[in-house]
């Protein structure tokens, strides 16, 4: 990809289109769970899928991300490209998913319902806004480094970066394991600390604006 970046807006355009058709293809297969286990519309409690169907779904998921993860590696040899797509692809994916199960069913009808959002390794669970501000983060972020890739150090961050980058992200992991053990008692999920999502979020947003200071005052040096 390097070697194309005058193009890299056309590359942007075909991986949302990738991501879009993938979003289409996991709401359809939600809506299709949804029907067998909620016929009268999805709402906790959780209905945990406990035989091999259970494993399939986990697998579904799994399988999900390494497709995303080799979509995104095919574009280049470079780390940088690679996990920059990935998180681009990611942001386009997950907010397409909420937009097809608002086509296929209207879902969801208010921005704080609840939703399942993934199964790996427990359940995580939170309004599903939360989940797709984290995307719009992923999209514009990634955006602003694929299209500014001279920019960035070859790893995008420093080790110290990287490392508020993770602890920002395990903080948001928090709030949606914050009510795991609830929901899988067969409990209805009633709190979610926006607070905590809040906190990694600004964390990881203020990280990644000094890293742009950063690029900014060493390109005018």
């Amino acid at each position: 990809m390097r070697q194309s970046e005058q193009n890299v807006k056309s590359l942007l355009v075909t991986y949302s289109i990738f991501a879009i058709a993938m979003a289409y293809l996991e709401s359809a297969i939600v809506a299709y769970l949804r029907a067998l286990y909620y016929p009268d519309g999805f709402e906790f409690p959780l209905h945990i899928i406990v035989d091999q169907y259970g494993f399939i779904e986990i697998g579904r998921e799994a399988a999900t991300l390494i497709m995303l993860w080799f979509a995104a590696r095919m574009a280049s040899s470079y780390f940088k490209e690679r996990f920059t797509l990935f998180v681009f692809l990611f942001g386009v994916w997950d907010l397409f998913y909420y937009f097809w199960l608002k086509v296929f069913l209207n879902w969801p009808t208010s921005w704080l319902e609840w939703d399942i959002l993934f199964l790996i390794p427990a359940p995580w669970t939170s309004p599903w806004l939360a989940p797709a501000l984290v995307s719009v983060g992923f999209v514009v972020t990634a955006f602003i480094v694929i299209t500014r890739l001279n920019e960035f150090p070859e790893y995008i961050f420093s080790r110290t970066e990287w490392l508020l980058e993770v602890a920002a992200a395990l903080i948001i992991l928090g709030s949606f394991f914050w009510e795991v053990f609830d929901v899988m008692a067969g409990e209805v999920p009633e709190y979610y600390p926006w607070w905590l999502f809040f906190i990694g979020y600004a964390l990881a947003i203020s990280v990644f604006i000094r890293r742009l200071r950063l690029n900014k005052q060493t390109k005018s040096v």
